[in-house]
């Protein structure tokens, strides 16, 4: 039996380092899926904006908005369930947050508009009940995103190619906040 045991150990050994490379060669192929993706991704958007000049500014910002959160949303596990989910959530909810902006900047639909505006709401207030619920501090006070765009129009910071627009205070007034992604639709069982 002892000249068999350094064969198993070299035989495991073998399959270890083979399903090691097997591994790191998945790894690596993932990595440039990710690229051709993302290359594909920015084909597809500067294919639009010039099939659409008029609303290339829209489409460049929700193109921003989208690889922010993405990205934002791509958190190592840290062993820590709640927090990962939170540190998951809170870019995904900010990157509703930037394209009901856009939609706020571009969009002419009124009914749109107003559910843009009740995102803009709803999921702010969600960023902060996370912060709340993990214990950390919330963000210093500052302007609603729609305000600093309208500050930014007084004070002569927007360039004319930008097209303001500003959520009237009497905006929100009568409106139930509707979620995003409709889970509130959803029939309980």
């Amino acid at each position: 039996m002892g000249p068999q045991q350094p064969e198993n150990e070299l035989s495991n050994s073998i399959w270890i380092r083979a399903l090691t490379l097997l591994v790191a060669g998945f790894a690596i192929l993932s990595v440039f899926e990710q690229a051709a993706t993302r290359a594909q991704d920015a084909t597809a958007v500067v294919s639009a904006a010039t099939q659409h000049p008029a609303e290339a500014p829209f489409i460049a910002e929700n193109d921003a908005a989208m690889n922010k959160m993405m990205k934002g949303m791509d958190v190592k596990p840290t062993g820590d369930i709640d927090a990962d989910f939170a540190a998951m959530m809170i870019p995904h909810h900010q990157g509703a947050i930037d394209m009901a902006l856009s939609e706020l900047r571009y969009g002419k639909n009124e009914q749109l508009r107003r559910i843009a505006q009740e995102i803009i709401v709803e999921q702010q207030q969600e960023i902060n009940a996370m912060h709340l619920a993990l214990g950390q501090p919330l963000p210093p006070d500052a302007p609603a995103p729609t305000q600093v765009f309208s500050n930014q129009v007084t004070s002569g910071q927007v360039t004319s190619s930008q097209s303001p627009t500003t959520m009237p205070d009497h905006a929100m007034s009568g409106h139930a906040a509707m979620p995003h992604d409709g889970m509130s639709m959803m029939p309980m069982k």
